[in-house]
Order: structure tokens, then C-alpha cells, then sequence
């Protein structure tokens, strides 16, 4: 059995007005996660605690085998953060400069490949980019120094379709290598559509699922009923509800659901919606 490119177990942090509650997951190699949850959910509160950003009042992370804030881990993971990370100054020549002094693997050939690709002047400073040149170049550096985890914070926020596309195409290419993982957070769920094996969803600093994607739109589904009806269910099958003045809505699981009764299939994003401002989300 391979070994995780990264576990989380009972990952507490707590700020002024937010916490982090019991965090816990499993991100597999040859497995593209999907983080989903509001703004505000605590997803990257959570990358910088896998990051050592932050330290963890209390819990266990584990990546790629080791510490987290280990040096040789942090040589293997590739990291797009949402606000960028490099001085605004800079240009990408500089960038592949900085970031030679920075990894013993860094691939100043690779980088320039990707730069050429992108179609991003080398000499122009980085706050003459484009929000789309700028998620680029961070994911051409990522992806330049033999990293295996990629660490993501909303990669393709702000960006359009075509571009959009060409940041999953690269991630898809970095995938064929099965000992590859990446932990993608996201709020635009048709990307996941595309790209993620597993979903973990967290909401208010706790998550509340971490499934694999397919298994979880297999097994859920929506239903509309009457209150009477609903009542009638286990309540281990519905996972959230909304009741309404004329009729009722609920997340259910299928098997929990009587065959002759009518079922719709389920999406990331309905699924995100029902836990966050459903009844009895949890």
C-alpha cells in the first residue's frame, strides 16, 4: 500500500473570533482532493497549517510521510497560494533566480519552458500581470522543483473558462505520475467536477465529510417530499433538510430511502449548499 501524501488528525487552531475544530483527513497519492466550503470555512487556515504558516494549538499533520516543517518536505511540495507570494516587484526571470537559491531541485530550464508556454514576458514586473499571468506563473514555479503534493488555494478564482482550463490541464498532467497528490481548495465546483477523487468539505472549522467524489454523488441524492414523508425516514439517511411552506427538500442517502420514491441525483454544489443552510447540517 502506498503511503499517504498527507494526514491531518485532530487539527485545532484557534483565533480571535474563528477556530479550527478536530480538522481531520486523508489525502492518498495518485489522489486530487477537492477542499470545498464557504469563504471563512477554514480552508486556508488549514493549507498554512499543513504549510507550518501557522502552528496548530493541538493535532498531527503528517506530509509525505514526515513533519510538515521538516526542509526535505518542503523541497517535494508545490504551493499556490491565492494571494501569490512573490514580491510584486519581481519579474519572472528574478523569480527563477530566487527560487534556484531557494531549491536544491529547482529546474531554471523547466520554469522557462512553462514561462515560454504561458506566453508571460520574462523582464515585465509581476504587478503588470493579469490575475490569469499571475496564477500561472505561481503554477509554472510549483511545478519547476520535482515536487510530489501540490498545496492549492483557489487556483482558478477570477479566472476565465480558457484559462481555467489550461490551469486543470497542467494539474492533469501532473497527475500521471501516481506517487503525485494535490490538495485543491476551491469554491467553483464544476472545476472539481472535472479534476477531484475525494471531496472534503469543511464549514465553520470543522470538517463535515471527506468521501470520495464519486461514491459521495452515488450514494446521495435529493429528495422532495412531504413533511409527513420525511418524518417517516430514518433520520440517519438524511444528511440536511429544508422545510418550506409547501413541501420539503432533503440530502439523503439512497439506500435509506424507500425504492418506489423518487430520488434526483446531486451535485458538489448542491451538496455544499444543503450542509451550509439546510437544518441540521452537520
Amino acid at each position: 500500500m502506498r503511503e499517504n501524501a498527507l494526514e491531518l488528525h485532530g487539527v485545532c487552531k484557534k483565533y480571535g473570533g474563528f477556530a479550527l475544530r478536530n480538522v481531520g483527513f486523508t489525502l492518498p497519492r495518485g489522489t486530487v482532493m477537492g477542499l470545498i466550503g464557504e469563504n471563512g470555512a477554514g480552508k486556508t487556515t488549514t493549507i498554512k497549517a499543513v504549510l507550518d504558516l501557522i502552528r496548530p494549538d493541538s493535532g498531527e499533520i503528517t506530509v509525505l510521510g514526515e513533519h510538515g516543517s521538516n526542509p526535505s518536505v518542503r523541497e517535494k511540495i508545490g504551493v499556490v497560494l491565492e494571494d501569490g507570494g512573490f514580491p510584486s516587484t519581481m519579474s519572472a526571470a528574478q523569480v527563477s533566480t530566487l527560487l534556484g537559491r531557494a531549491y536544491k531541485n529547482w529546474n531554471a530550464e523547466q520554469f522557462a519552458s512553462y514561462i515560454e508556454k504561458f506566453g508571460i514576458d520574462r523582464e515585465k514586473a509581476i504587478r503588470d500581470y493579469s490575475k490569469g499571468m499571475k496564477t500561472k506563473l505561481n503554477i509554472a514555479a510549483a511545478l519547476s522543483h520535482d515536487a510530489e503534493l501540490l498545496l492549492l488555494d483557489e487556483p482558478t478564482s477570477g479566472l476565465d473558462p480558457v484559462v481555467r482550463d489550461e490551469v486543470l490541464d497542467l494539474l492533469y498532467d501532473f497527475m500521471q505520475d501516481e506517487n503525485h497528490a494535490i490538495l485543491l481548495s476551491s469554491h467553483i465546483t464544476s472545476d472539481l467536477d472535472k479534476i477531484a477523487d475525494e471531496i472534503t468539505f469543511i464549514h465553520k472549522g470543522e470538517v463535515l465529510l471527506s468521501e470520495p467524489r464519486d461514491e459521495l454523488l452515488d450514494t446521495c441524492g435529493i429528495l422532495r417530499c412531504t413533511a409527513d414523508q420525511l418524518d417517516a425516514l430514518d433520520p440517519s439517511a438524511v444528511r440536511a433538510k429544508r422545510v418550506g411552506a409547501f413541501g420539503c427538500e432533503a440530502l439523503v442517502r439512497r439506500d435509506g430511502v424507500p425504492a418506489n420514491w423518487s430520488v434526483n441525483p446531486v451535485n458538489i454544489e448542491q451538496i455544499m449548499l444543503f450542509l451550509t443552510r439546510g437544518e441540521d447540517a452537520r
